[in-house]
């Protein structure tokens, strides 16, 4: 892309926030770690708020990550909401479209933690509600904002492995987990206790690089591997600057 930073697109939350002289008003964010991490990666990151379906705002970046946040509709994988589950329906309205589209264009996607999931289920699998009486434990949300730390062990010959080696210490947040694994997905990492921390593509996937982990890389800044793992690849796709190359040479021509 000669030398041209690649443009990162971060889904973000809506709900009330406060700042300044204004309290509970609603706003479109997202925790400030995820640009920027994704601009010490060397990328240029935007913010897509969960607001209206025009997925053509893809021909505008090179990579794509689908943010932590709230619970996916459980509706959305035939099941019924458990007691704990919090779903913003207009967040999912918005994000498995985009996911379509993304993998469509074979746009590099990270997905981190809620993104995990929403990967998982739009592409088949099912989810875990609420992980404690999966795993009998809370350790992965010890309190309410409170991360918890994973040990994750990677698989041979996979993309994880590549980033992170054999094994790695995370910040996490876990409410819900991947149960099914989507068909054309496969696990490359786990904890201890069997939680399904990395998806990758499977056999029968189609789209771009993907990546999803179900921790929250953004929380660490210090270890970039994970979010510098798709700045890289979107600076390899080139879409965009093709794109804009295409669109040049077509204004020429008439």
């Amino acid at each position: 892309m000669g030398g041209t930073r690649p443009i990162i697109g971060i889904t973000t939350y809506r709900q009330p926030a406060s700042w300044g002289a204004w309290n509970d008003v609603e706003a479109a964010l997202v925790p400030s770690d995820y640009v920027g991490m994704v601009a010490d990666a060397g990328g240029t990151p935007i913010l897509l708020p969960p607001v209206g379906n025009d997925v053509t705002v893809l021909d505008r970046v090179d990579g794509l990550i689908f943010s932590g946040g709230a619970d996916i509709d459980p509706h959305r994988y035939g099941a019924d909401p458990h007691p704990l589950t919090r779903p913003q329906p207009h967040r999912d309205a918005w994000e498995f479209p985009l996911l379509q589209q993304a993998l469509t264009l074979q746009l590099p996607v990270l997905g981190i933690c809620r993104g995990m999931q929403l990967i998982n289920v739009a592409l088949g699998g099912t989810l875990h509600q609420h992980l404690p009486e999966v795993v009998g434990h809370t350790n992965y949300q010890p309190a309410p904002g409170e991360y918890g730390t994973a040990d994750v062990v990677t698989r041979e010959s996979t993309l994880a492995r590549q980033i992170l080696g054999k094994s790695a210490s995370v910040a996490c947040y876990h409410h819900q987990s991947v149960d099914k694994v989507a068909p054309c997905l496969q696990v490359t990492a786990q904890a201890s206790d069997g939680t399904i921390e990395v998806l990758e593509p499977g056999e029968s996937f189609q789209g771009g690089w993907l990546l999803a982990v179900q921790w929250h890389p953004e929380h660490t800044r210090k270890d970039m591997r994970i979010v510098s793992g798709l700045v890289s690849a979107a600076s390899r796709s080139g879409r965009r600057a093709h794109a804009l190359s295409a669109a040049g040479n077509e204004r020429v021509v008439s």
